[in-house]
């Protein structure tokens, strides 16, 4: 490397830890909750501004909209959250293939080792931390298997079942909301276990699944299809069962059906059982995914 090289890189490592560092001093909530505001202004100029702005810069493609004309959309989160056509993203058929939830990037995939996820070069996390402390939950996804996917500003951001199964459980953990790009994964520990999270707890064919959404900078929100807006919520763990004593009707959701969403965008956690799938040989870290392939296959599992 030369001394032009070795400058550069110095300079990027600086301008990194400057960024991270700084994230530990922002009021993360107030942040959010402005961008909640201002995503939601429906004053023609203004919002028609945001929206072309965003196309310009992260490169969207609007010909895969159900509604192609960024003019037509009431607010800034009513493009973001913007609906596909319906032949967009085409869902694998097979009742053994696990499906992508979202379009994004494969952060990190494997096993869950000793109660430990991996997040990057030298960082890894607790399970029952990500689970918000809930015992019975880290239970069923001992030595199981996880993947992490992370959606860009440019991506679609609603999210989709990897598979059919009814909901047990819907859990919501307080936390920070870091930035959830690549930087922040490799500069700040228990990442996914210190941000705001919604657990959602499925039982399917194949065992327990949870679908994990993660809170980040600037995520206004997060909805279920269930249950509506989850966050904001006052600072405090709110947890939901569905059992039929519980609930007023089960809810079960078909693979492919639209789950939840982000108002802006972040991470999607997916947690399996031991043994109940194997990750396909092409889902690697850092290679982009699209809501609906085929990811893994099913293999049975601990129910």
């Amino acid at each position: 490397m030369n001394q032009s090289d070795t400058a550069k890189d110095t300079s990027k490592k600086i301008a990194q830890s400057l960024f991270v560092g700084l994230q530990y001093l922002l009021p993360h909530h107030l942040l959010s909750s402005l961008m909640h505001s201002i995503a939601r202004i429906e004053l023609k100029p203004v919002k028609d501004l945001l929206i072309r702005q965003a196309i310009k810069w992260y490169k969207v493609d609007m010909q895969e909209a159900l509604e192609s004309d960024p003019a037509q959309y009431r607010s800034f989160n009513d493009f973001f959250t913007r609906a596909l056509r319906p032949d967009a993203r085409p869902v694998a058929q097979s009742d053994n293939q696990v499906a992508s939830p979202a379009d994004g990037t494969l952060s990190q995939s494997g096993d869950i080792e000793a109660g430990f996820l991996f997040q990057a070069k030298e960082h890894d996390y607790s399970l029952l931390e990500l689970l918000g402390g809930d015992a019975e939950m880290n239970r069923l996804f001992e030595d199981g298997n996880f993947a992490t996917i992370y959606l860009s500003p440019r991506d679609y951001h609603r999210l989709h079942m990897p598979a059919s199964g009814k909901l047990k459980r819907m859990l919501h953990v307080p936390g920070r909301l870091f930035s959830v790009n690549a930087t922040t994964c490799e500069k700040v520990p228990r990442l996914f276990a210190r941000n705001e999270r919604v657990i959602s707890l499925f039982e399917t064919d194949f065992g327990p699944m949870a679908i994990i959404l993660v809170g980040a900078i600037f995520v206004s929100s997060i909805e279920t299809v269930w249950a509506g807006t989850i966050t904001p919520l006052q600072q405090r763990v709110n947890s939901w069962d569905y059992e039929p004593s519980a609930a007023p009707a089960s809810i079960e959701l078909e693979k492919g059906e639209e789950m939840g969403r982000f108002n802006m965008g972040s991470t999607v956690i997916l947690l399996f059982a031991k043994d109940a799938i194997e990750w396909h040989d092409d889902f690697i870290a850092d290679n982009p995914v699209r809501m609906g392939e085929a990811i893994a296959t099913a293999t049975g599992g601990e129910s």
